[in-house]
């Protein structure tokens, strides 16, 4: 039976704000519906605010999550479903420890001939290196078109683009944090959002059971391959200095993977990261046991998720791959000399 449409977006503010025990969650098209309007500007600016922040502290279902997910999806552009793109990774945690290792992963996958597909944002609050400030210190550009990401995709097998120019709408709710003093659910639905409705998913998260969540919400939306895991800072990145769960859904089940630390000491974290670095560790001009291991064990969660192999397996076949690489970095390197340096010392923010 179809629930009745609701025209004034009050009803969804006084539906989850009216306390622990009037109050109740939002149905998968309760949500829809809402986040719908709030898009299409049926909310006034104080009532999205409401309906966000109250969302922020009561902390959003897996339903409500669906929902909003296919809210979103409705305003992706109508050309990125064409790229045919294999795998999907969202870039929105940004990095404050280390460099986007994950990076050098993604270009080794395209290399075995899979189509990689990047999209991320940017939060100067948050104080954080993103990797669109990095792509262009190591040759790589940032796509600003569907049609500039088709000829990344064709040239390399790797594209990246801003979630401003692939789904507008749900940038513009990131970037209220800059008004809030606090994220909302955008990010994780960013992360969510596969907006080149690839087959396979990737997405990293920082706290802890929100990686559960991702894949409660990818089973209620029958997505086919969907891996989610709580990577390096919140990133899409595998940390060798931690056990991790990887979590898979794939067509409606779940399941789970459970992966132990690849290194049993700490490494001593740089107190900048400066981009041509990550040439350095390609190249082998240095040796960096940590990003190594970073490198390789994020490739396997990608071999895990792509190849549907077992954890075993996948971490030999990484292996494989990092050590009997080209080692002359396959793009172009700017004219200009690496000015990029981010200070690790500040103040970040958790994602």
């Amino acid at each position: 039976m179809l629930e009745p449409e609701i025209t004034d977006f009050k009803h969804f503010i006084r539906l989850i704000g009216r306390g622990q025990r009037a109050g109740r969650s939002l149905t998968i098209q309760e949500a829809q519906q809402a986040m719908t309007m709030l898009i299409n500007g049926e909310a006034t600016p104080e009532q999205k605010g409401a309906f966000l922040m109250l969302l922020r502290v009561r902390e959003e279902t897996a339903e409500e999550l669906a929902g909003f997910t296919l809210a979103f999806r409705a305003f992706n552009h109508s050309g990125l479903a064409g790229l045919d793109v294999d795998l999907d990774m969202g870039c929105y945690a940004g990095k404050r420890r280390h460099l986007p290792w994950f990076l050098l992963a993604a270009i080794l996958l395209a290399q075995q001939g899979k189509r990689v597909f990047l999209h991320g944002t940017h939060e100067p609050d948050s104080k954080r290196l993103y990797l669109k400030e990095v792509l262009p210190h190591l040759g790589l550009s940032v796509s600003r078109s569907v049609e500039q990401a088709q000829g990344n995709l064709d040239n390399c097998g790797l594209a990246y683009m801003d979630l401003a120019l692939l789904n507008p709408q749900l940038e513009e709710i990131i970037q209220l944090r800059d008004q809030f003093g606090l994220r909302s659910c955008a990010n994780t639905l960013a992360r969510m959002l596969n907006p080149s409705a690839a087959p396979y998913s990737l997405q990293g998260v920082f706290h802890r059971n929100v990686d559960i969540k991702h894949s409660e919400t990818a089973c209620l939306l029958n997505e086919k391959n969907v891996l989610c895991f709580r990577g390096e800072g919140g990133e899409i990145e595998f940390n060798p200095e931690r056990d991790v769960s990887l979590h898979i859904a794939r067509s409606g089940q779940a399941e789970v993977c459970e992966v132990s630390s690849a290194t049993e000491n700490w490494a001593l974290k740089p107190k900048e990261l400066v981009a041509s670095y990550m040439l350095e560790v390609w190249r082998s001009d240095t040796t960096d046991h940590y990003a190594e291991q970073a490198i390789i064990g994020t490739l396997a969660i990608m071999l895990v998720l792509t190849e549907h192999l077992a954890w075993h397996i996948a971490i030999d076949q990484a292996k494989q791959y990092w050590s009997a690489r080209n080692k002359v970095w396959p793009f172009e390197l700017p004219k200009s000399p690496d000015a990029l340096a981010f200070n690790t010392q500040g103040k970040f923010y958790a994602h």
